[in-house]
C-alpha cells in the first residue's frame, strides 16, 4: 500500500516537471525576441566604461536585474490573482518609458543643446584622473531600470503562458525563465563586451591564422558595440511601441489591417507583411516617446518655477 502510495506521488511529481518542461519552452521561444531586445540594450548601456570596469558593471547590473525579478515575479502573481485589470495599464506605464528612454537618447545625439553634455563626457571617460564611480554607478542605475520594463515584459509574456497552471508551475516555470533569462543575457553582454580583448590576446598567440583572427575581432569590436547601440535604441521603440499599440484596441486592429494589406501586395507583400507590425511599432513609439519627453520638459520647468528662490 505504502509502496503504491510512493509511486503514485512519483508519477505526479514525474507529470508536474514535464508539464513545467513544456510550458518553460514556450515561454523561452515567446520571450526570445526580448531576449535580444534586452541583449542589445544591456550591451549598449556599458558602452564606454574603462575596460577594466566593464565586467564588474555587467555584474553589478546582473545583480541588479535578478532583484527586478525577485520583486516582479511575485508581484505578477499576486496582481494575476488578485487584480489582473493592473497587467496592461502597468506594461504601458513601462512602454512608455521604454519610448521616452529612447527618444532621450536620440535627443542627445542630434540635438544641438546636448552637443556640449556630450562632449564633457567622453572627455571624463577618457580622463585617468577623473574619478568615475558617480558615472559608474548613474550607469548600471540606468541598466537596472531598462532592465525592469523589458523584465517585466517576460515575466508578463510568461504569466500568460502560465495563467491556467497550478500557483506550484506558474511560480517554477516563472523562476526558471526569470533566472535563464538573466544569465543568457548578462552572460552575452559580458562576452561582447570582452571581445577586443580576447581578440587582442589572439592577436599576440598561435599562428599567423589566429592572429589575423585576433586583430579582425580586435577591429569588429568597436563596430559591433557601435551597431549594438543603434540596434538597442531602435529596440527600445520597438518593445515599448510594440506594447502601447498592443494594449490600445484601436491601434491593434489598425496594424493588423495594414498587415494584412501589405501581405497582398504583389511579389513583396509577405515581407512587407511581416515587416509592417515592427515599423508600425518603432513609428508610434518614437511619437510617443517624444510626447513624453515634452510633458517630461513643461513639468520640470514648471517644478523649477515653483521652487522657491535659494533652494
Amino acid at each position: 500500500m505504502a509502496a503504491g502510495s510512493f509511486f503514485a506521488l512519483f508519477d505526479d511529481i514525474a507529470t508536474v516537471l514535464d508539464d513545467v518542461a513544456v510550458m518553460s519552452k514556450v515561454a523561452a521561444k515567446k520571450t526570445a525576441g526580448v531576449l535580444g531586445d534586452d541583449l542589445a540594450l544591456n550591451a549598449q548601456q556599458v558602452t564606454g566604461i574603462k575596460a577594466e570596469r566593464e565586467l564588474p558593471v555587467v555584474w553589478a547590473v546582473g545583480k541588479g536585474s535578478l532583484i527586478n525579478k525577485a520583486i516582479l515575479v511575485p508581484a505578477a502573481l499576486l496582481i494575476s490573482a488578485f487584480a489582473p485589470w493592473l497587467v496592461t495599464p502597468l506594461l504601458m506605464l513601462g512602454g512608455a518609458y521604454l519610448c521616452f528612454e529612447g527618444t532621450e537618447k536620440l535627443a542627445h545625439k542630434f540635438l544641438p543643446s546636448h552637443d556640449h553634455d556630450a562632449s564633457e563626457h567622453v572627455k571624463a571617460v577618457a580622463d585617468p584622473n577623473i574619478d568615475l564611480v558617480a558615472y559608474e554607478k548613474e550607469k548600471i542605475r540606468g541598466a537596472v531600470r531598462t532592465d525592469f520594463i523589458l523584465s517585466a515584459e517576460i515575466i508578463a509574456i510568461t504569466l500568460g503562458i502560465v495563467a491556467e497552471a497550478s500557483l506550484m508551475q506558474q511560480v517554477v516555470v516563472m523562476s526558471l525563465i526569470a533566472i535563464a533569462m538573466t544569465v543568457g543575457v548578462y552572460g552575452l553582454v559580458a562576452g561582447i563586451v570582452k571581445l577586443d580583448d580576447l581578440g587582442l590576446y589572439l592577436s599576440k598567440r598561435g599562428g599567423s591564422a589566429v592572429q589575423a583572427i585576433g586583430r579582425g575581432l580586435v577591429s569588429a569590436a568597436p563596430m559591433l558595440m557601435k551597431g549594438l547601440s543603434v540596434v538597442g535604441t531602435i529596440a527600445m521603440f520597438m518593445v515599448g511601441g510594440g506594447i502601447l499599440t498592443h494594449g490600445i484596441p484601436a491601434l491593434h486592429h489598425l496594424i493588423e489591417a495594414l498587415e494584412h494589406t501589405a501581405a497582398g501586395v504583389p511579389a513583396i507583400g509577405p515581407v512587407l507583411g511581416a515587416l509592417t507590425p515592427t515599423l508600425f511599432n518603432i513609428i508610434f513609439g518614437i511619437l510617443a516617446g517624444a510626447v513624453v519627453m515634452i510633458l517630461v520638459g513643461i513639468v520640470s520647468r514648471l517644478f523649477r518655477r515653483k521652487q522657491p528662490v535659494g533652494h
